[in-house]
């Protein structure tokens, strides 16, 4: 299997232990899933499929955000409780993975799970020296790490103006360096806070990532992803925070799916121009969303077109008249092995199966039951 590795810029060998070490960043749960999150995990899922058919056992950590900036702020102003809306919108989540056909996950921690494994990681961070406390708040110090943008390859200036669109606020004075990223920070009035050695308050939005890593599946990982909005500035500074804390490397591959656009713009609750999963649940086979999802490569920015839902549901019904059989299970195989090419795996099954040759195993490996 060859897949693209985000930090080393190629298409590389992607040759794991018989154990597959996989995290993914889950949600933020104060809203419904989109499109967009539905094309990560359905991206993640062929690919653990495929793992486990070449024989592998794969352990997939999918993280819950239960606790940043934007829970909080969605439940001031819904005046409920962040958990009570975190706990809604999680087990309405579940619901559109599972009838996505996404395999159920190794584990599905909180970020509210693992204060103490966030306080434990932040003073790991703070004796090897890679950080600083300031205005109450802990921050990691970016000019002693050296490796800092090795995963996103991004100069000073796109950093910077990353981490001002996405919640790094480079304009903190209580910060060295702009791109310093915090660790630990008071909270306001009003929010959710814990004691810790530095004062009381809440973490960063990047601890938990590494923090939980390092509880579920040891120093180092295999596989690492998410959407590629996150590349910069989570992935960066989680892969910073981490190594910093254990000397050891991160992950050994990183892996990130493009974003779904609608209207020009990429979906996103920011925006709000986003198509909802159990929207389209309600008129649409569960098995043809996966289908439309999959007929786009994961690398490859794509605009959502109804259309798109019509000709998969379309596709299905060929690959159903078809019948039962192994038609392009090999093809499909081979495919789904040169940068979990999907486009061309379904191509594969369309002639299978215009061929008259069953392919329901073929649609198997996609995840896709006739």
């Amino acid at each position: 299997m060859r897949l693209y590795d985000t930090a080393r810029r190629a298409v590389v060998p992607f040759e794991p232990g018989p154990v597959v070490k996989m995290y993914t960043c889950g949600i933020t749960p104060y809203d419904a899933a989109h499109l967009g999150h539905a094309a990560v995990y359905v991206t993640y899922d062929v690919l653990q499929r495929r793992l486990r058919d070449l024989g592998h056992r794969t352990q997939c950590v999918r993280n819950i955000t239960d606790v940043d900036d934007d829970i909080l702020r969605k439940a001031r102003e819904l005046d409920v409780h962040y958990l009570d809306l975190a706990a809604g919108q999680i087990a309405r989540f579940e619901q559109d993975m599972a009838a996505l056909n996404v395999l159920p996950v190794h584990a599905t921690p909180r970020a509210t799970s693992a204060i103490p494994d966030i306080l434990g990681f932040i003073g790991m961070v703070l004796d090897s020296g890679h950080a600083y406390r300031a205005g109450g708040a802990v921050y990691f110090d970016v000019s002693t790490y050296e490796g800092f943008g090795k995963v996103s390859h991004l100069g000073r200036a796109e950093m910077l103006e990353l981490a001002a669109e996405r919640g790094g606020n480079p304009d903190d004075p209580f910060k060295d360096d702009p791109l310093d990223f915090v660790l630990w920070q008071p909270s306001a009035e009003g929010e959710p806070v814990w004691d810790s050695l530095w004062g009381k308050g809440r973490p960063g939005w990047h601890i938990e990532c590494s923090a939980l890593a390092l509880r579920e599946l040891g120093t180092t990982i295999d596989l690492h992803g998410g959407g590629s909005d996150l590349i910069f500035p989570h992935h960066e500074c989680e892969s910073a925070q981490s190594e910093a804390a254990t000397g050891e490397p991160f992950v050994r591959h990183w892996m990130h799916v493009s974003m779904v656009r609608l209207g020009g713009e990429k979906m996103s609750k920011s925006l709000g121009n986003l198509v909802f999963v159990h929207d389209l649940l309600a008129t649409v086979e569960p098995a043809a969303i996966r289908l439309a999802l999959l007929s786009q490569h994961y690398r490859e920015s794509w605009e959502f077109d109804a259309a798109l839902l019509e000709i998969a549901a379309a596709r299905l019904e060929r690959w159903r008249a078809a019948g039962t059989g192994e038609g392009a299970l090999d093809e499909v195989r081979a495919r789904l092995d040169d940068d979990l090419d999907t486009p061309g795996a379904l191509a594969a099954i369309d002639a299978a199966a215009a061929a008259g040759t069953g392919v329901s195993r073929a649609a198997a490996l996609l995840g896709v039951p006739l």
